[in-house]
């Protein structure tokens, strides 16, 4: 099963910045960017809401252009796609992260020593 993706030219600013105005959708990215190139299962995200929550915000993420999700058998493994961010608009992404870097609004997900700005 294949999942659909915006192309590089169709990723949006708009859409970028509104879906990264969600706090638990800032919270995802911030962790994969602390995991940069390393897929992660969904599961990785179930402290911060519900499955079906989640299944809503990370749907929001992949619609946007900000994350791939590749199915593989009955997971969804999620990566950041920092390349298409950077390559549309760049320095977004660093920009956006460290900004966000500790802000108490935002829901921790893993241990603190786990998330770390890229700079």
């Amino acid at each position: 099963m294949t999942l659909p993706h915006p192309t590089t030219d169709q990723i949006s600013l708009p859409i970028v910045l509104a879906v990264l105005g969600d706090p638990t959708r800032l919270a995802i990215v911030r962790y994969l960017a602390s995991k940069e190139g390393v897929a992660m299962n969904c599961s990785q995200f179930l402290d911060l809401a519900s499955k079906t929550n989640l299944s809503y915000h990370l749907a929001k993420l992949r619609e946007a252009g900000v994350t791939r999700a590749e199915a593989v058998g009955t997971s969804r493994l999620i990566t950041l796609r920092r390349d298409d961010l950077d390559k549309r608009f760049p320095g977004l992404l660093d920009s956006v992260i460290l900004a966000a870097d500790g802000d108490p609004a935002l829901p921790a997900v893993g241990t603190t020593a786990d998330i770390e700005v890229q700079a």
